[in-house]
């Protein structure tokens, strides 16, 4: 791929500064950083006690952070699929992390995201946007699937992309797996090189509103900051190289931010961080600030995630909010209400607006429960014991209950009293057990019986 001629030359223009809660003059910039495996314990913006990330902490203080957001799955491709799309992974026949054909066949789901999907890019392209994918894809391609669409399909106009992606980037992808020795930019250095290539694309096209992808990987194991720590396999999962990753992680977004704010865009731009599943190793449950559960897990560790959203134009620096109850399945449709785009799909979106909750000092009461649903065919051997959840969830309120898919087994915890999982309710509240219980069963059923995107082909 030449990617060069993906980041075309655009002449520079500097936007107006907005005041504060006025209406910008100019669309937005949108950035999602999009981290890997990075759990709530791992930032200090969220109470973190891993490492400090004065970097990440900054930008977070100039916005507003959130502590009750979650992701729609604790694995890789779900999750993106989810946050991608605004609907829920199953609905696209995704349940748990693209491997090859064999493994996706066995585990009841598609090789890859389909394109007709609803995405953000695609809503934002309609209203004038550039946009670009830079770092992980993991929806599709790599390993022995050769047939899935291009990145380009899902409407971003540029891409550089990691081993599990259609087109991956040579300089990062010398063999068939996460990363080599022999890569050109080497494992400690790859945050940079994305760093640069989004650089590159905000530069190149400043006359125009730019939405960007960043989804670093470097937090996902094995752990390597150095050409010393490369060469000893021992330590790929040690707590120690996991600090010297974060620290570089924290580093580079600085570098992002501060390019940010020297190119007079800042103002209007809009940044959200945060991360596509729980941790893993968690090291006695210090990367999920000790709450239950970790990757591969629905408990709280698993899908609770740090986040936070920053526009100086729109959003008072400052904030945390720690009751709205938000989800990546709401960011699509809610950035896209922001840029006044068009939602160009027929598929019923599963996320929220929730403008407000970012724009208001307002909680979000949400319309919706946020469902959940993870480990069919046990796909995973980890995590074990305490940290293993049940197939399906459920966020009523306070309440989160779990359940098997035929709802044979149930728990139910209150999360105000008991935020780290730890008393199992149900027995002593039976009726809102049992109606959770019925409500999840049926939602799970609907979705598994016929992927709608299954049902809308066979409708042609």
């Amino acid at each position: 791929m030449n990617f060069k001629s993906l980041f075309a030359l655009t002449p520079a223009v500097a936007l107006a500064a907005p005041v504060v809660g006025s209406q910008p003059d100019s669309k937005p910039n949108i950035v999602i950083i999009y981290t890997d495996d990075l759990g709530l314990g791992d930032v200090s913006f969220a109470n973190g006690k891993v490492v400090e990330t004065p970097n990440i902490d900054k930008q977070a203080a100039k916005g507003k952070i959130f502590s009750q957001y979650y992701s729609a799955c604790p694995v890789s491709s779900p999750s993106r699929v989810a946050l991608t799309t605004g609907m829920y992974h199953i609905r696209w026949n995704i349940n748990t992390f693209l491997n090859n054909k064999k493994f996706n066949s066995n585990c009841e789901q598609s090789d890859f995201l389909d394109s007709s999907a609803p995405t953000l890019a695609k809503n934002l392209k309609t209203v004038g946007y550039k946009t670009a994918h830079i770092g992980k894809w993991h929806m599709g391609g790599g390993r022995d699937v050769k047939n899935a669409p291009q990145i380009t399909s899902y409407g971003f106009d540029s891409y550089v992309s990691t081993w599990e992606s259609p087109d991956p980037d040579p300089v990062i992808t010398s063999s068939n797996w996460i990363w080599s020795a022999t890569d050109s930019v080497r494992r400690w250095n790859r945050t940079a090189y994305f760093v640069d290539k989004c650089i590159d694309f905000l530069k190149n096209n400043s006359e125009k509103p730019c939405f960007l992808n960043l989804w670093p990987d470097d937090p996902h194991t094995p752990w390597v900051y150095d050409e010393a720590t490369e060469q000893d396999r021992n330590s790929h999962e040690s707590q120690k190289n996991l600090v010297g990753v974060i620290v570089e992680l924290d580093k580079q977004l600085g570098r992002l931010f501060d390019y940010i704010e020297a190119s007079g865009k800042a103002e209007n731009t809009i940044i959200v961080f945060t991360s596509d599943n729980g941790p893993s190793p968690s090291f006695d449950q210090i990367r999920t600030n000790q709450k239950r559960g970790v990757k591969n897990s629905l408990y709280e560790g698993g899908i609770n995630m740090p986040f936070f959203i920053s526009w100086p134009a729109q959003i008072k620096a400052g904030q945390t909010d720690s009751k709205s109850v938000i989800a990546s399945i709401d960011l699509m449709p809610t950035l896209t209400n922001i840029a006044g785009a068009t939602n160009v799909t027929h598929h019923d979106i599963d996320g929220e607006n929730i403008s407000k909750a970012f724009l208001t000092n307002k909680v979000y009461s949400r319309k919706k429960d946020l469902r959940w649903e993870y480990g069919r065919n046990a796909t995973f051997n980890y995590p074990q014991k305490v940290n293993r959840s049940l197939q399906l969830a459920i966020r009523h309120k306070n309440f989160k209950l779990y359940c098997n898919a035929d709802g044979s087994v149930t728990e139910l915890y209150d999360l105000k009293s008991d935020p780290n999982e730890t008393t199992d309710i149900s027995a002593k509240n039976k009726k809102l057990t049992d109606k959770l219980t019925k409500q999840l069963v049926k939602w799970y059923s609907d979705n598994d019986k016929e992927m709608l995107h299954k049902k809308q082909t066979s409708s042609l």
